[in-house]
């Protein structure tokens, strides 16, 4: 077999598989239907005289020659998304930093990590775009992004070579418009049970620390909305209908945009923003910006 005989879809199809542990959801990530996956597959393995998956329950394993595979395509990906990039760049003289934020991720912080990368001496040339969790890892791991903001470190999973890096925490305040803040800040947060609330999406690492909170001081709220987009959870606070959660060290922010003060501070829970990076031999210049200017600063996210 020769390089010419090496159809390089049918190395996207098998590599898609291998991250995905399935072909259906591969087809689905691809926009393919599961019969082309499957056939183009076949066809690569035979190409190679080598079975490159076994079932492992519901899902794909890889074989040891699966292994090897995945490992040469994903540096054959990485070089070809590096020619892209490098080749787009040789018309804008800033080199392009492409950052995926999760909803959960507040513009507030989002802006103090990323605004020094626009500056001297890096100037790069910001790409901003939001997702899900799951989805913006698939867009890393697609070499789609050279960075994610969230507020949860990356996955353990063996198909995905990622690394985190904790960039900051801050204590987490209720917050509420003025006539809401006057009837339940006293005593709080005895008076929380029956107040209105408005909470991250269920499955939000936030969300499941403020029910465990809530739990352990037998306080119950009444859940009037549930968000994974937290700037509409804000939007709707706004109009007054419920206390709602935000990083303490944001008051100035949430007191500008949305009118809130805070009528207390959930002791104990913190959230956290993590970097989250593909594991590359060359890593983008602005990472490593990012993670020494959130030391620099990491009072400013602290509460």
């Amino acid at each position: 077999m020769t390089p010419n005989d090496l159809n390089f879809r049918h190395l996207l199809y098998f590599w898609a598989v291998a991250k995905e542990g399935s072909i259906t959801r591969a087809a689905a990530r691809l926009n393919l239907s599961v019969q082309t996956i499957s056939t183009q597959l076949s066809l690569l393995e035979s190409q190679l005289g080598r079975t490159l998956f076994a079932p492992q329950g519901r899902s794909l394993g890889l074989t040891d020659a699966g292994r090897i595979v995945l490992g040469h395509a994903e540096q054959i990906f990485q070089l070809a998304d590096k020619l892209r990039h490098a080749l787009a760049e040789s018309r804008n003289p800033r080199p392009r930093l492409a950052v995926g934020l999760t909803d959960t991720v507040p513009k507030v912080v989002a802006f103090r990590l990323l605004e020094g990368v626009l500056r001297p001496p890096l100037e790069v040339r910001l790409e901003c775009s939001e997702g899900h969790f799951e989805y913006l890892l698939g867009e890393l791991a697609l070499n789609r992004l050279d960075l994610m903001l969230a507020d949860q470190p990356a996955p353990q999973r063996a198909n995905l070579r990622l690394q985190s890096e904790l960039l900051g925490e801050a204590e987490i305040d209720l917050f509420a418009t003025s006539p809401l803040r006057e009837r339940y800040a006293d005593d709080f947060p005895a008076q929380l049970t029956g107040a209105p609330i408005l909470l991250p999406a269920r499955g939000n690492p936030l969300r499941n620390t403020l029910d465990a909170w809530l739990e352990a001081r037998n306080l119950q709220p009444v859940v009037v909305g549930e968000f994974s987009d937290s700037a509409l959870m804000k939007t709707f606070a706004r109009a007054g209908l419920g206390l709602f959660p935000a990083p303490a060290n944001m008051r100035d922010e949430i007191a500008d945009q949305y009118d809130a003060q805070p009528v207390g501070t959930v002791a104990g829970v913190r959230q956290g923003w993590h970097a989250i990076s593909a594991q590359r031999r060359i890593p983008h210049p602005a990472l490593a910006a990012i993670v020494a200017a959130s030391a620099r600063t990491r009072s400013n996210l602290a509460a």
